[in-house]
């Protein structure tokens, strides 16, 4: 079997039988299609599934290094690889998985940048509250921050999604796994406002509020983009007075972070995050601790 149509039929398995999420094809895909053009650059006899042995794979994971590839990157790029042989293997296409002797590349937990609560406050209020924009760009900050809303969840979320009377706001996740998260006073307030004098505002020259689903709007009639909201943090933090790189997503890391600082359950924090694996959500522990720590030695009087 051709390894090329061995790659489309992975994908198609992972689409329909897996149910996986379109960005998350599309990182497969992307991986597994570079792994394909490097075998042709480099090694242009291999073509078929069986053709492919354990050093093609090394000399791959080699060549991504030497561009700077992070190991993290790498290792994700491999896994591909494994899941493609191992998809093979258990409908008998080759009996052998040439990613055996190959190991991802080791890499250290990064431990996520967090900002303190006086600088998340600044922030929250950095948006003018007098104009459409303001309005809508206050209430979106105080949503992501309130709730740890990933940044695609955050742009394409719908209005009917809110349940604003229980205070609850339905999230499609990675792989469309739906979950359940409380809004908060603070974020709810800011969502009516913008709601009762922002949203209508902004899509008035597009045929009004009912012109499109989507929460977040600009004045275009369209849902505002992960670039456009990069934009707006990146705008508030610099009139905040806050130096470092703010990015959406170390909102969603002080959220997580301000949970477990206040006494949070782990369990309750990734249930909110919308962690499949509550590994992922551990290393939020070490960033409260080190919070604390500090704390600690600031205001103790005999720390």
């Amino acid at each position: 079997m051709l390894l090329d149509d061995a790659i489309d039929s992975y994908i198609s398995h992972l689409k329909i039988e897996r149910n996986l999420s379109s960005n998350t094809l599309d990182a497969y895909s992307r991986d597994l299609r570079q792994f394909l053009e490097e075998l042709k650059a480099v090694f242009d006899d291999v073509k078929k599934v069986d053709e492919v042995q354990d050093h093609h794979i090394s000399a791959f994971v080699s060549a991504l290094s030497k561009k700077g590839l992070a190991s993290r990157s790498i290792a994700r790029k491999v896994s591909a690889i494994k899941g493609l042989y191992k998809f093979l293997r258990r409908l008998e296409i080759t009996e052998r998985d040439p990613t055996d002797p190959v190991d991802p590349p080791k890499f250290g937990q990064k431990i996520p940048i967090v900002y303190n609560e006086t600088q998340i406050v600044d922030l929250l209020n950095s948006p003018p509250i007098i104009t459409p924009e303001g309005l809508r760009d206050r209430a979106m900050l105080e949503l992501m921050y309130a709730s740890g809303l990933r940044v695609t969840e955050l742009v394409t979320l719908r209005q009917r999604s809110l349940d604003l009377r229980s205070g609850i706001c339905r999230v499609l996740g990675k792989g469309d796994k739906q979950r359940m998260v409380p809004i908060g006073e603070e974020a709810l307030s800011a969502i009516e406002t913008y709601l009762e004098s922002g949203r209508g505002i902004l899509l008035k020259k597009k045929g009004g509020p009912g012109c499109t689903p989507f929460l977040f709007v600009t004045r275009r009639g369209g849902p505002m983009t992960r670039q456009g909201f990069w934009k707006i943090v990146k705008k508030y933090a610099k009139h905040a007075g806050i130096n470092e790189d703010l990015s959406p997503h170390k909102l969603r890391h002080s959220f997580a972070t301000h949970l477990l600082t206040h006494g949070a359950d782990l369990r309750i924090v990734q249930a909110l995050l919308g962690h499949s694996d509550i590994s992922t959500t551990q290393i939020y522990t070490h960033v409260a601790k080190a919070h604390l720590k500090k704390m600690h030695e600031q205001f103790h009087p005999r720390s």
